[in-house]
């Protein structure tokens, strides 16, 4: 009886060490929330790429209003839930080349006939205040837009490959409209269609 007491009051037993269950438990909770968060900025990033687009200015076919360097935030649902508008800058497939885009304004829209003579743009012969093209146009022409199809032209107007020169954009090619520059951070910007484009009264 006494060596059985002895035997549980011993005065050097040593402080059970933890044990290595709850140091795989701890293992597999970090992993789990590791896990958790790559698939979480996995699904964000897959979500802001189906709903927008980063694309970068190529050339100067958009001066003043874009530069070539310049990256823009597109929204690509723009136009699954409405139509485009006159003055909204739009990112589309460019003509005849499946994996280059083109960065232009809309000018006219289905059915819209788009007349260009002494410099003036005119729609529907309304003559179009355009304070943000680099010059006025050196060219002369008039163009009915189809249905379901947009005319087009650069802001750089005598440096740009658009309607005037190639015709009308589909509307199926259109990826989206540019919502604003993101990209150098000291021109971060919104690019507004609202009271871009005014007819002269």
């Amino acid at each position: 009886m006494l060596n059985q007491l002895n035997s549980q009051h011993t005065p050097n037993e040593e402080t059970p060490e933890p044990e290595k269950g709850s140091k795989r438990a701890s293992c597999i909770g970090y992993i789990v929330d590791t896990v958790e968060t790559v698939l979480l900025a996995l699904v964000l990033f897959l979500g802001i790429n189906a709903l927008s687009a980063r694309v970068r200015v190529e050339n100067v076919s958009m001066r003043p209003t874009l530069e070539p360097g310049e990256f823009l935030l597109v929204n690509r649902v723009a136009y699954k839930l409405g139509e485009p508008e006159i003055g909204d800058i739009v990112v589309f497939h460019a003509p005849g080349i499946s994996d280059e885009d083109y960065i232009k304004r809309v000018i006219g829209l289905p059915g819209d006939v788009v007349r260009v003579a002494d410099g003036i743009v005119y729609v529907n012969e309304q003559p179009l205040y355009e304070p943000y093209i680099a010059d006025s146009p050196n060219y002369s022409g008039s163009w009915t837009v189809p249905e379901d199809e947009y005319f087009v032209l650069g802001d750089n107007r005598n440096n740009s490959s658009d309607s005037h020169l190639w015709g009308y954009v589909p509307a199926d090619d259109i990826v989206g409209r540019a919502l604003l520059i993101y990209w150098p951070m000291d021109q971060i910007s919104l690019l507004r269609t609202t009271d871009t484009v005014l007819a002269v009264q």
